[in-house]
């Protein structure tokens, strides 16, 4: 039995409609011409419900990483929804991050996972991964200028280990009105195998 939070599907199990909007395996490229793998092993989410139920972490429940808005393909906007394993990883490393801020850490619609189908998507961004996500306020603060996003950006890099943070500005590929966290090009492959721990080491 799977030990992650929902039920695990493989690229081949997707729907076929679903497979070509995720182009699983298939290849994006970054702002420098790097060509980069797409996830190929999914969570399913039956419905919003569920989502607002499933916790990931201590502080994050699922659809906190996974709100979109009508530039999301219609057919990922409904449920079933198939969201990369990664994103449990997002949510661990974001933990730390709530952990060391001590209040609410809030994600931004179309700030957590996005499918390579989004119109926000021209490039590959981590987004489509699963392994980033754009904060907009923590506590009562907005993170709208230079000030308190250098502030809490500082925080991440001092307690997720190898993450990445944009830096303030207006240019593309920089932030003015939120906190980008991520994780890089992280593609989680969960072990499916049967439990082994009965059996015996052998030697």
């Amino acid at each position: 039995m799977s030990r992650l939070p929902l039920p695990l599907v493989l690229a081949e199990q997707l729907p076929g409609e679903v497979r070509q909007l995720l182009r699983p395996g298939e290849t994006l490229q970054n702002r420098c011409g790097a060509a980069r793998v797409l996830p190929s092993s999914f969570l399913r989410v039956d419905s919003w419900s569920q989502a607002r139920q499933t916790q990931l972490t201590a502080h994050f429940s699922l659809w906190e990483l996974i709100g979109v808005d009508v530039r999301e393909a219609p057919q990922l906007r409904s449920f079933p929804r198939y969201v990369p394993c990664a994103l449990v990883l997002l949510a661990a490393a974001l933990e730390l991050f709530r952990l060391e801020v001590a209040t609410l850490v809030h994600v931004a619609a179309n700030g957590g996972y996005r499918s390579p189908g989004h119109a926000l998507s021209r490039h590959a961004s981590r987004h489509c991964w699963g392994t980033a996500a754009n904060i907009y306020r923590i506590g009562d603060t907005f993170l709208d200028s230079r000030e308190e996003i250098e502030k809490y950006a500082a925080v991440a890099r001092r307690v997720i280990p190898g993450v990445w943070v944009r830096p303030y500005g207006q240019q593309d590929g920089q932030a003015d009105d939120h906190l980008h966290i991520d994780i890089g090009y992280t593609v989680f492959e969960p072990v499916d195998e049967p439990d082994d721990s009965n059996f015996a080491e052998a030697g």
